[in-house]
């Protein structure tokens, strides 16, 4: 599977979105802080932290018997510039903004 693929994959759940949100937040959380936080089994959580990880999205790092986990935003940097900011360039925009004109008008 393909990074992009990946990253898609991760980002298409909402409970996995809810994790990187709540790293955002404040990251270098274990999986018990993780979990007080969303209304799931630690199996669970744990089950969607893999695959954050896969796709690159969390880090994690050793703190003693505890396991971190940070956000990267690389990953999620690396589809704006790919998927979103060409969509977004001042051509496009200026489609949008006729379209939008177009159907205001009585």
């Amino acid at each position: 599977m393909a990074d992009d693929d990946r990253v898609f994959k991760a980002l298409a759940d909402p409970t996995r979105r809810l994790l990187l949100d709540l790293l955002f937040a404040r990251e270098g959380r274990t999986l018990t802080e993780l979990e007080s936080e969303v209304a799931m089994t630690r199996f669970g959580v744990a089950k969607h932290l893999k695959v954050l990880e896969e796709a690159g999205l969390v880090v994690t790092r050793r703190s003693g018997r505890e396991k971190l986990h940070f956000l990267n935003p690389v990953p999620i940097r690396l589809i704006h510039d790919r998927w979103i900011d060409k969509y977004t360039e001042r051509h496009v925009t200026a489609l949008v903004d006729l379209k939008k004109a177009l159907e205001d008008e009585p």
